[in-house]
């Protein structure tokens, strides 16, 4: 066990000799489910709620006089730390969006839940325990994997394509998935809310204005975890599409360095947009590729293209749950030249995006969030 584990292990244990207390915890690290969570919660508990906020996390959550926000980085922050320690052994609920190691030296009282929100509605990559570098892991990072799986007394799905998934990953059985809908998707059943970002944002973002929206999302590779090459050619994509639409680009939370823009008169970098969901509003046509953003950006209905250019490398190191060529509602390209022609032609998939919304979406119905705090503290 690292230093790490071992203090976190040492704090929580002298921890939990505090009582209890009428107390919920969030651990954020993409933050728009808690968000949701957070904003349901207010309405019909009145006990106190922490946000343990990690480095990676770009939502800004309000803090008022039932909200404490804490940051939660023991390097740069390592009072706040390990008050954030305290809270945890002292919480009746707890909430996490991600996989946090220390969890497999956070042992829970019998009477504590612990709920998984994630951060994805659906899964087009391998994770978890299917994820094929497992297997080259020391037996004792295995086991850490199997701890901080077992920790969660809930897991939040929003069809019953990702409870199979998150039982296969997490190593759980069905009485643990809870079949709520995910909290974010609220979003994009409100109409009205949904508008007026739309017009706030084109306020804020002034290139926007007048023009059509490409976004590209493209998760993260192992190997580019400090700096991302896009591999897309900008210049050529400039050159063609500059009169007609803004190229904006989002990389994964992973990836520690911007990106470099060469062309602001049409790219935009919104890598530290805090709202992800907001962004979809703007955007008229996706590009992604292994991502988890179709699967919530399908239910606006709106055009998709997965730009999968390292396809044969990333099948060896990472894995898909179905056949990726089938299982997508766009077209699949791997060169600049096929995505700029499928823009011009728009020729894209549009016909089956609505039953991969409905598929994936299968329990998000704009109430999820008030769903999910009916169950667990009613």
């Amino acid at each position: 066990m690292s230093a790490y584990l071992i203090f976190f292990q040492i704090g929580f244990s002298l921890f939990k000799l505090f009582p209890l207390r009428k107390k919920t915890v969030f651990v954020a690290s993409f933050g728009d489910n808690i968000l949701y969570v957070e904003k349901a919660l207010k309405k019909r508990y009145n006990g106190e709620i922490v946000i343990l906020k990690d480095p990676s996390c770009r939502i800004n959550f309000k803090e008022d006089e039932y909200v404490k926000v804490l940051p939660f980085d023991i390097r740069k922050h390592p009072f706040t730390y390990i008050l954030g320690i305290y809270h945890l052994a002292t919480s009746r609920h707890v909430f996490v969006d991600n996989y946090f190691g220390f969890l497999a030296s956070a042992t829970f009282r019998d009477s504590v839940t612990c709920v998984q929100l994630w951060h994805a509605a659906g899964a087009v990559k391998k994770f978890g325990l299917k994820d094929p570098t497992v297997e080259f892991r020391l037996p004792k990072a295995r086991e850490r994997f199997l701890s901080v799986y077992q920790t969660f007394d809930q897991v939040v799905v929003g069809s019953e394509k990702m409870a199979t998934i998150f039982k296969e990953s997490f190593g759980i059985d069905d009485q643990k998935i809870m079949r709520t809908g995910i909290p974010r998707t609220d979003f994009f059943f409100e109409n009205e809310k949904m508008s007026r970002i739309k017009k706030d944002i084109e306020h804020r973002f002034p290139l926007i204005s007048g023009k059509k929206v490409i976004l590209y999302a493209p998760t993260f590779r192992d190997n580019e975890l400090k700096k991302q090459k896009i591999r897309l050619n900008l210049e050529k994509l400039r050159t063609h599409l500059k009169d007609d639409y803004v190229f904006l680009i989002r990389l994964h939370p992973a990836v520690q360095e911007s990106f470099d823009n060469p062309y602001p008169d049409f790219i935009m970098d919104v890598t530290s947009y805090p709202d992800v969901n907001e962004l979809l509003v703007i955007t008229d046509i996706l590009i992604t590729d292994y991502s988890s953003i179709p699967y919530e950006f399908a239910l606006l209905n709106r055009p998709m293209i997965f730009y999968a250019y390292d396809f044969k490398e990333y099948t060896k190191m990472r894995g898909f749950w179905e056949d990726y060529f089938d299982s997508l509602p766009g077209p699949i390209l791997t060169s600049t030249d096929d995505v700029l022609k499928t823009i011009q032609n728009r020729s894209f998939r549009l016909d089956e995006i609505h039953e991969f919304a409905s598929t994936w979406n299968q329990y998000s119905n704009g109430n999820s969030s008030e769903k999910l705090i009916e169950q667990l503290y009613d």
